[in-house]
């Protein structure tokens, strides 16, 4: 998830999932297809009001695609309740009640089907990160359109939908044992879906990661390790106003490492050793471009660069799992003096102005800076191991490529999705016995 468009040829971090999302600018969603048979409860809240509020995202809800996605693991009936549990609701405060309760219930309901606990609702295999996704902008959309009988203020509506970006999330679900002698303790990130317009049916291996690795306990050989995780969204507004930040700056100082993951290149993991404080532009899932300077607080001690501190080289070296794994140290700077973006293979040089990180200049770049600058500011860096990952990119199977006439998986894409995923459990268990050492 690294955009480097104006620059692409082999090798080159790929957009998403092809080479084709660098090439293509994604459509608006306002040309989303027309509501399937499947559409939600006309009882609901989205269906008995105008669609002028919806999202770009909440908007591609109306595409055949994800109404499959949710029928067919059993949550589409998870924006209904929310909107039949809203209806009972006679205050601001009962109402953040429910969104609390039920943001919290899909994030759990998410992370166990993932773990193969309850009933998996139909046949998508349980490792898919998609039903999540899908089913929390129907959340969103009954929420966004809801009409109490109390009143409901524009900005109590919006605190709603942050309570539920943030619970549905695993954001405020992040619980380490307390007194647990020996236990490391770990903190991992993924992302949405993302270039949607592209291709409706993508599934983002981070954000399957991190369902399958929430919670659990993996044994290293410095002993065992529970890790924590989160799924961010792919808009830069989320970003602006400081998600990141306020997600992370409660655990850093618990934790024993930390890594940031998204989607990155194809056939290949990278761990990204420079981080540039520069946004490139692509469109996220709104289909809103940001082309300027990472916005942080503090801007004026910002740097352009920050690093990892990921034992990065026992990462490459260990036989994590089918994909090779690559201390990428390659960035794009304008050198000091200059003007033109120029790429450096060996990572920045002084006094440059950032371009592109190892991981691109997309928000995978940014949650990267962003985490590992809060790290530094936290005065951790020499204490605390933590950078980004980037998965390879989850692929369809050969037959399967064509997002007009495909279905929504495959044998060979679940495969490659349960390979990614092992590895990253691998990758993880290897950084912490490696940072021990």
């Amino acid at each position: 998830m690294a955009p480097r468009c104006p620059r692409v040829r082999a090798g080159t971090l790929i957009l998403g999932l092809t080479l084709t999302a660098c090439l293509t600018v994604p459509a608006s969603a306002t040309a989303a297809t027309s509501a399937s048979p499947a559409a939600t409860s006309a009882t609901s809240a989205a269906d008995t009001s105008s669609v002028a509020a919806l999202t770009v995202e909440e908007l591609r809800l109306d595409r055949a695609v994800p109404r499959e996605i949710l029928a067919a693991s059993g949550f589409d009936t998870v924006a209904p309740e929310l909107a039949r549990r809203l209806g009972t609701a006679h205050s601001y405060a009962q109402a953040r009640r429910v969104v609390v309760g039920e943001g919290s219930a899909l994030w759990r309901r998410a992370v166990d089907r993932a773990q193969g606990r309850g009933p998996a609702g139909g046949e998508l295999s349980r490792d898919d990160d998609r039903p999540l996704y899908w089913a929390r902008l129907g959340m969103s959309r009954e929420l966004r359109q809801w009409e109490p009988g109390f009143g409901l203020s524009e900005v109590q509506r919006a605190a709603l939908i942050g309570d539920l970006e943030r619970t549905s999330r695993g954001q405020t679900d992040i619980r380490y044992p307390q007194g647990a002698k020996g236990l490391k303790r770990v903190l991992v990130t993924g992302f949405d879906p993302f270039t949607l317009d592209r291709d409706v049916r993508i599934s983002n291996p981070s954000g399957a990661s991190a369902l399958a690795l929430d919670g659990t306990v993996i044994e290293t050989a410095q002993g065992p390790a529970r890790i924590e995780t989160a799924v961010f969204p792919v808009r830069w507004r989320d970003f602006a106003e400081g998600t990141v930040e306020r997600t992370l700056r409660p655990y850093l100082r618990q934790v024993d490492l930390f890594t940031t993951v998204s989607q990155g290149r194809v056939g290949r993991f990278d761990v990204e050793r420079t981080n540039g404080a520069w946004r490139g532009g692509f469109p996220d899932n709104e289909n809103v471009s940001r082309t300027e300077t990472v916005p942080v607080a503090d801007p004026a001690s910002q740097p352009q660069w920050t690093t990892t501190t990921l034992p990065y080289r026992e990462i490459v070296a260990a036989d994590t799992g089918r994909f090779p794994v690559y201390d990428n140290t390659s960035v794009t700077e304008i050198p000091a003096g200059g003007t033109a973006p120029v790429v450096r293979p060996d990572g920045p040089t002084a006094g440059s102005a950032a371009r592109a990180g190892g991981g691109g200049d997309y928000l995978s770049n940014e949650i990267a800076y962003r985490a590992t600058l809060l790290r530094d500011r936290l005065g951790l860096r020499e204490a605390l191991p933590g950078g980004h990952v980037h998965t390879p990119v989850l692929q369809f199977g050969a037959g399967n490529t064509d997002p007009a006439t495909g279905t929504v998986t495959d044998p060979e894409f679940v495969r490659n999705r349960l390979d990614i995923i092992a590895q990253v459990r691998a990758i993880v268990a290897v950084a912490v016995s490696g940072a021990a050492g």
